[in-house]
């Protein structure tokens, strides 16, 4: 790894390769067909493939970059990590990508890496594959700088070696591994919870007079329908999700000209000492442009119910 390269190209350039990995992990857990399934609460599963997917990412971050800090949605392990699951190559191509000049002189320190290793478990579980995400999103402060979503199941259905994508994003430089799109104008297509829905949630969706609701598991899912320009906006009035959620689909879509705010139009914070449940619901839009719009219609009582 070019050793001179600021410590944030790093970072991306390593998460590319350890997020491939992990989604690899994953594949191999549903190959082998034993899931390992725990409930860890009401609508919330964990599987052998978020335990082991997380040894992975974290092994592999924390050997190339030891002071940083990484918070994980399972609980850290204090199991040998497999020597194939740590990764130490990079993505080269980062590296030499021009860091925006508030980026350049970051120390380790200053960094929080969120870590979601199987964002849509419950999705995973059931075998609706394709919306399943790595996540791995990279705060200095209080905001996302740069996100990796892994998909590895994109074009699963097709079989062969090109299963599986991961994208990036990097505030001040840009996005890879995708081509972002605009949704089309004269439609109101909105993404929210597959499974986690209530009279709040659809009373904030009717408010907005969508023209269709796209219903799928797992925030960085959600977020990759508003890159891809497959809906305008990701509406979600619940405190479900949580700071790995939406860490690094944040940090992409702000780079590629979105915005992710709780449903008052704040933003939430990424550092080590914040809380880490979004209970303040979720706005994302493709476009920033667009957000107020979202913000104005929302109706004042569905603020007041997750003030």
């Amino acid at each position: 790894m070019a050793q001179n390269a600021p410590v944030i190209l790093r970072l991306v350039a390593s998460s590319i390769k350890v997020a491939a990995r992990a989604g690899k992990i994953i594949r191999d857990v549903m190959l082998r067909g034993e899931l390992g399934i725990v409930e860890k609460g009401k609508n919330d599963l964990q599987t052998e493939a978020d335990r082991s997917a997380q040894r992975c990412i974290v092994a592999s971050l924390s050997q190339q970059f030891p002071a940083i800090t990484i918070i994980g949605e399972e609980e850290p392990s204090n199991c040998e990590v497999p020597s194939d699951w740590v990764v130490t190559d990079c993505d080269n191509d980062i590296l030499q990508l021009a860091c925006p000049k508030e980026l350049q002189d970051i120390s380790d320190e200053e960094i929080v890496v969120w870590v979601d290793p199987l964002d849509g478990t419950s999705e995973y579980t059931q075998g609706l594959l394709d919306h399943v995400t790595v996540l791995i999103g990279v705060a200095v402060g209080d905001r996302p700088v740069a996100g990796v979503i892994h998909q590895p199941y994109y074009n699963y259905k097709n079989g062969g070696e090109d299963t599986g994508r991961t994208l990036w994003g990097i505030v001040g430089v840009g996005v890879g591994g995708f081509e972002p799109q605009e949704a089309p104008k004269g439609k109101r297509y909105i993404t929210t919870t597959r499974s986690h829905s209530n009279d709040v949630v659809q009373a904030a969706l009717d408010a907005l007079q969508p023209d269709e609701i796209v219903r799928v598991g797992g925030a960085g899912h959600k977020v990759m329908l508003l890159m891809e320009g497959k809906v305008h906006a990701y509406v979600f009035a619940s405190p479900g999700c949580k700071r790995w959620d939406t860490c690094a689909p944040e940090a992409i879509l702000v780079a590629m000209g979105g915005q992710l705010t709780d449903i008052h139009g704040n933003l939430y914070p990424y550092n080590k000492n914040t809380p880490h449940q979004n209970s303040k619901g979720v706005l994302a839009t493709g476009r920033n442009q667009d957000h107020e719009w979202y913000l104005r219609n929302l109706p004042d009582a569905i603020r007041q119910h997750l003030a």
